[in-house]
């Protein structure tokens, strides 16, 4: 069975930091990109951040950019979004995604966690 479980989602002042992480099982982990999306209450599902395992590309929307670090642990097949500096904007629900390295298609989702940044 494949699982995506995200976790380290919660509440934080502004300026603060989390870390959300990205427990994978149920396939061949090298063989994916993961990725964490966001989506806001009425706004569209955004892409994140971005990580090939198999090489360590990696990829960042700019509203994240020099403020968020993505890294793959794969020996634990787990896969970490570090937020720092955080904006009222960054408020949304997290999803981590794993997008199939040969066909570039996201084939399974986790459920979200929820990150509230308050002022």
């Amino acid at each position: 069975e494949v699982q995506l479980q995200a976790s380290g989602g919660g509440l934080v002042q502004a300026g603060g930091s989390l870390r959300l992480s990205c427990a994978a099982s149920g396939f061949t982990f090298d063989d994916y990109a993961l990725a964490w999306f966001r989506q806001a209450p009425g706004k569209e599902r955004e892409g994140v951040s971005c990580i090939r395992t198999s090489d360590g590309n990696i990829y960042y929307a700019d509203s994240v950019k020099g403020r968020f670090t993505i890294s793959s642990d794969n020996a634990k097949n787990t896969v970490h979004l570090q937020m720092n500096s955080l904006k009222l904007e960054d408020t949304a629900v997290y999803y981590c995604a794993a997008a199939s390295s040969r066909t570039g298609t996201y084939d399974y989702w986790g459920q979200g966690t929820q990150v509230t940044v308050s002022s």
